[in-house]
């Protein structure tokens, strides 16, 4: 792990990554003034939907629609953090009003929270003082299926396997990624 954080690789399906093309990127957001332009060009419905982040590996955020794949967001390259993240504007700048590391690509862990806020802090938006929902990732050190960890319950839904307490889905990366765990 470097200063600005862990990297995360992309662990989702093949199918996925081959979605990938050079310029369908998410959208750079480097300042108040990026955010306020790309924001501008969108209706209000869209507006009032969660959008797909990434924070790239050189900390910039970049936006996609919702419904965007976050290797796409991220050009197919490692992360900073991902989720999904909403905005609202009441009598001034823009801010966050939500933002969640939900990413069954990248499965960031909660920890990837200071690169979500320093990349918020340079572009100039306000945010929460952190993840409004973490999601816990694991990978099953037994069956090697990923896992959404609910309520603290630390066993794998598929083997009944103990699911270890520490981030791991990158341990072993390359290791086959289960469709079933992205329920």
């Amino acid at each position: 792990m470097d200063a600005r954080g862990r990297n995360y690789g992309y662990v989702g399906p093949d199918d996925l990554r081959a979605l990938v093309r050079p310029g369908r990127e998410g959208r750079p957001v480097r300042s108040a003034a990026d955010f306020h332009d790309w924001a501008s060009a969108l209706t209000p419905e869209e507006l009032a939907e969660p959008f797909t982040f990434v924070v790239d590996a050189t900390g910039v955020l970049r936006l996609a629609p919702r419904r965007s794949e976050h290797v796409v967001c991220a050009g197919g390259e490692r992360v900073l953090g991902a989720g999904e993240m909403s905005f609202h504007q009441e009598s001034g700048p823009w801010e966050v009003g939500e933002v969640t590391n939900q990413s069954t690509g990248y499965c960031p862990d909660a920890d990837s929270w200071p690169a979500v806020a320093r990349a918020l802090d340079s572009a100039g938006i306000e945010h929460p003082d952190g993840f409004t929902h973490e999601v816990v990732f694991r990978r099953c050190p037994v069956c090697r299926r990923l896992n959404v960890v609910r309520e603290e319950d630390f066993v794998c839904v598929f083997c009944d396997g103990e699911l270890p307490q520490e981030w791991n889905v990158g341990v072993g990366a390359g290791a086959d990624v289960d469709e079933g765990a992205r329920r």
